[in-house]
């Protein structure tokens, strides 16, 4: 397996909050086993630089996120429900959150300036099929090549999750690389 330098990488961890918890109204069933296979990945002594999206409802919405904030606005107003469960609160200091209102997290500003200079970037959270897969194709447009951590990803439902993994790997190898956080930790230890 080849090694690559995880200095070159940004991880974007997308937007794992309490609402996608099993048992959660939005619930992603392996969210928990994705958490964990993200937050090993951070405390490798090999860990790329990092970064947690957080969604937020935009304040002042346009078009269909009109809709969107008043169909789900009980949602965006539960604090719980749009915070960080504990798994990942420990890896969540303030200057490592940005906060969005957009499903591609590509669209922030300071992600990008974290990104500059980088190769690849490499996903994690939730949803598959939504925020995930919007970053994903934003990443690619704008040059990244994408490292799509299947089991750091969870989606709405097992179907989807792997519906999106299979989009991920319809770009391989040119745009995209689909491995599991094993592979991957594998790959930017330098005793490979």
């Amino acid at each position: 397996m080849p090694h690559h330098d995880s200095a070159e990488d940004l991880l974007v961890i997308v937007d794992f909050q309490n609402v996608y918890l099993p048992g959660k109204p939005w619930a992603c069933p392996t969210m928990e086993q994705a958490m964990a296979n993200t937050v090993k990945i951070v405390k490798s002594p090999y860990a790329p630089e990092y970064v947690l999206t957080r969604f937020a409802a935009p304040e002042n919405p346009v078009g269909c996120w009109v809709t969107y904030n008043e169909t789900y606005a009980d949602i965006n107003a539960d604090a719980f429900l749009c915070g960080f469960p504990d798994a990942i609160k420990e890896i969540a200091a303030e200057d490592r959150v940005i906060v969005k209102s957009t499903y591609s997290s590509m669209d922030s500003q300071q992600l990008l300036a974290l990104a500059a200079g980088r190769k690849r970037i490499v996903l994690a959270g939730v949803v598959a099929e939504c925020c995930v897969l919007a970053t994903m194709m934003d990443a690619m447009d704008l040059g990244y090549e994408v490292v799509y951590l299947y089991d750091c990803i969870s989606g709405c439902t097992a179907e989807y999750e792997q519906s999106t993994r299979a989009l991920a790997e319809m770009f391989s190898p040119v745009h995209t690389r689909v491995l599991s956080s094993g592979e991957y930790l594998q790959q930017i230890s330098p005793e490979q």
